[in-house]
């Protein structure tokens, strides 16, 4: 598309949200089971786009990690929207009474959606589902690194949607910051944190109200009293899942010290478990780019030049390959093997940046606040993970700890769960959706006062005189 092709699709969308004002509950009913039918009628083709993108993606783990995750948001937010939708009556304080007040839900407008690359359906369609929920006319710019995903998108909204209620732009990095910088109404992010800046400086050109969902270094604690294989079979299921390329993978799990080598035992046991193969495996996705498998290449040579131990996971061979970054991965299929990265320290890349790969630093730690410590000296994560059988420690953690959510005792599933909001906090984002907090965010609550009849208000208009101050005395004794 050109910049004139992009600017008159958000004119067109801009006019009919101001034209229709109010979308009725129906209108947004019948939006969200086009959507339905969509995924119904296409998840093969999707799914297909997505393993071409990839190189190897199995379309059950495309079924999981995307269809799974829409349809059940689908379901939830078509059951509770007429609630939702309804005007929230709020008490009036004596001093307004008899008036009455609500706060009315209202769609926003226009709602700019950029969606990133590593779950490419679930992604871009996720907002735009509680989006459309909301009221809102929707533009959505996939990523220009799934290129046959993207275009399937932009075909088949084409197919169920018309241009001024929701459609796709494709397009290049240019597109996407000409994207970002139009005055939508709401626009949402999901991406890496230094290009979430990026998109928060644009955004902010315009007042525009946004909501970041980035990334960051989400840990997993291992407390002592734990069952070790239990967590590292957990564990090894949220790194993997999509070869690590999710935002709220665990990045990096504190162990406590002198249990390193059995969380490494009971994790290539995971690792066999769940992957008895890698290369060639369908289940096993591939690194998204050769660029991005040269990145965690790199990582790991540069630790292990600066003094860590790399442990490559081949689930057919009985023992590790150590201190060696392996050749898995290297051809077409870009499946790179499961690495243990032990001795990491701060000033390592692997450390200062979101891993985004199936490798996993394993730090010691000799006391808890050592853990809780070592995480709130770094930005705040997306996620956090804390595993063991004690609930007092459990909530003197999380007590202590700030993040954008959390799972007690596995990984991941927090995300699943409809009714809790999703989003960051600090640099792993701002803004959440899903559920009723995501159809809020994408609403404007505005206020209502109705004003009665019988009014008293007048009190309070000057002249002011000894009827006045027996008024506020009144107020300040009883009332105030």
């Amino acid at each position: 598309m050109t910049p004139a092709d992009i600017h008159a699709l958000f004119e067109t969308q801009r006019q009919a949200s101001r034209t229709q004002v109010e979308v009725p509950l129906l209108v947004r009913r019948e939006r969200l089971l086009r959507l339905r039918k969509l995924l119904d009628e296409n998840g093969a083709v999707l799914a297909a786009a997505v393993q071409a993108d990839f190189g190897m993606r199995s379309p059950r783990l495309t079924e999981v990690a995307d269809f799974f995750v829409l349809r059940s948001l689908l379901s939830h937010t078509l059951s509770h929207l007429a609630r939702w939708m309804k005007p929230q009556k709020v008490r009036t304080p004596i001093y307004l009474q008899p008036a009455s007040a609500h706060i009315q839900r209202q769609p926003l407008g226009v709602v700019g959606v950029i969606a990133p690359w590593n779950y490419p359906i679930q992604l871009a369609l996720a907002p735009a589902i509680t989006a459309l929920a909301a009221g809102n006319r929707v533009m959505l710019k996939p990523s220009e690194l799934t290129p046959h995903t993207s275009a399937q998108l932009a075909l088949l909204v084409a197919q169920f949607f018309a241009p001024d209620e929701f459609c796709v732009v494709q397009g290049d990095a240019n597109v996407a910051a000409l994207f970002a910088s139009l005055p939508f109404d709401h626009l949402v992010f999901t991406g890496s944190t230094p290009v979430g800046r990026k998109v928060a400086l644009a955004a902010a050109q315009n007042l525009t109200p946004t909501t970041l969902e980035l990334g960051g270094k989400s840990p997993c604690i291992i407390d002592g009293d734990c069952d070790m294989q239990d967590a590292a079979l957990k564990i090894a299921h949220g790194k993997l899942l999509n070869a690590g390329q999710t935002c709220i993978a665990p990045d990096y799990v504190l162990v406590p010290r002198g249990r390193e080598t059995e969380f490494a035992n009971a994790y290539r046991a995971a690792v066999a478990r769940l992957f008895p193969t890698i290369e060639g495996n369908p289940d096993y996705a591939s690194i998204i780019t050769p660029r991005h498998h040269a990145r965690l290449r790199t990582m790991l040579q540069q630790a292990q030049t600066q003094g860590a131990e790399v442990q490559a996971i081949d689930p057919t061979a009985g023992k590790p390959v150590v201190n060696t970054v392996g050749t898995l991965g290297d051809g077409v299929s870009r499946q790179m093997a499961p690495t243990l990265v032990f001795g990491v320290t701060s000033d390592m890349q692997i450390m200062q940046e979101e891993i985004f790969g199936p490798v996993l630093p394993v730090i010691s730690y000799e006391r808890l606040d050592d853990a809780v410590a070592h995480i709130n000296a770094g930005p705040r994560p997306l996620a956090l993970y804390w595993f063991g059988q004690s609930e007092a420690v459990r909530d003197d953690v999380l007590r202590r700890t700030v993040s954008g959510g959390v799972t007690v005792n596995d990984t991941l599933m927090h995300i699943t769960h409809d009714n809790l909001p999703f989003g960051g906090v600090g640099d792993s984002g701002w803004g959440a959706y899903h559920g009723e907090p995501g159809f809020l965010r994408f609403c404007h609550q505005k206020s209502v006062l109705v004003q009665s009849r019988w009014a008293m208000g007048s009190v309070f208009y000057p002249p002011y005189g000894a009827r006045f101050d027996q008024v506020m005395g009144f107020l300040r004794r009883w009332v105030l």
